[in-house]
């Protein structure tokens, strides 16, 4: 609101002013069966939602142009004065120039050799299902006792999620590892398998994909939005459904074929689809037209 209100009031000045808005993210309604925010939680959902009304509106009905995170989202700001053209997709990019390197050069460990079986990026909120990664590799870890995960991220779960590590057992298979960004981060890809990204509500996602560059196959659970954020490169399995992520984590490491199918899929999107170039390139020429669009109304 401190951004959007004082855009409102500058469109209602001067109505020829071009509003750009950028909608994200929408808060799931408290009755919707995937809202992470469940229980003790329902309460902050609900005002989570009911803070994001105004707003919506206030979009919808003053933006000239709207800037989403994928497809599913993009109808919900087309109008009568609004077209498809002027709802832009903006999922994100990624610097691949060190991954680019990295994997051209004579430094890349084999599969076999690296540290962490899986990886993790991400805030620690309920959203991004941190909660499920420790029945996740429960499940792993009953196949492969010693596999391990790496977590890299943090966030106000981060005391819940310790907890449950320990509880489960799993304090020698899960290393909660924190903030991490730059070479820091990409030394743990390095030494990584697979990413694994657990959202249980998510209108895209941008974390998973920096692991995909490195040519890191992807598991998550079969969300609409992913659907069009991850085509290729992300293997997905029902929602909710710990025990069928666990397998594709397993399949992924035992099928050394299927794995480099997966993990070349994942990296050719990246580069062909990613790549903050052409993402920067896309996103400019579409805001560009739509700003001449209007200017000649």
């Amino acid at each position: 609101y401190p951004d959007l209100v004082p855009a409102w009031l500058l469109k209602r000045r001067r109505p020829r002013v071009l509003c750009i808005a950028g909608y994200y993210l929408f808060a799931p309604p408290p009755w919707a069966r995937d809202t992470p925010y469940k229980g003790r939680h329902a309460l902050r959902g609900l005002v989570y939602w009911l803070m994001q009304r105004p707003s919506y509106w206030l979009v919808r009905r003053y933006a000239d142009v709207v800037f989403v995170t994928s497809e599913p989202d993009v109808q919900r700001f087309v109008t009568r004065r609004r077209g498809r053209e002027r709802v832009i997709v903006v999922q994100g990019g990624v610097d691949v120039t060190a991954s680019e390197a990295w994997l051209a050069s004579d430094e890349a460990l084999p599969v076999p050799q690296r540290r962490y079986d899986a990886c993790f990026v991400g805030r620690l909120h309920y959203q991004k299902g941190v909660l499920l990664l420790p029945d996740i590799w429960r499940h792993v870890c009953a196949r492969r006792p010693g596999a391990r995960l790496a977590l890299i991220g943090n966030g106000h779960l981060e005391t819940d999620l310790q907890r449950k590590i320990t509880a489960m057992g799993l304090h020698d298979n899960i290393a909660l590892l924190g903030f991490r960004d730059g070479p820091e981060k990409y030394e743990i890809f390095k030494q990584s398998k697979v990413m694994v990204h657990p959202a249980t509500y998510d209108s895209g996602g941008m974390a998973a994909a920096e692991g995909m560059a490195w040519r890191l196959p992807g598991v998550s659970f079969d969300l609409e939005a992913l659907k069009t954020y991850y085509p290729r490169g992300m293997v997905k399995v029902p929602p909710g459904d710990t025990q069928a992520f666990a397998d594709a984590v397993l399949r992924l490491l035992d099928d050394e074929a299927w794995y480099a199918r997966v993990a070349d899929e994942a990296h050719a999107l990246i580069v062909e689809v990613w790549d903050w170039r052409q993402r920067a390139e896309r996103v400019f020429r579409a805001t560009f037209a739509a700003a001449a669009e209007e200017g000649m109304r």
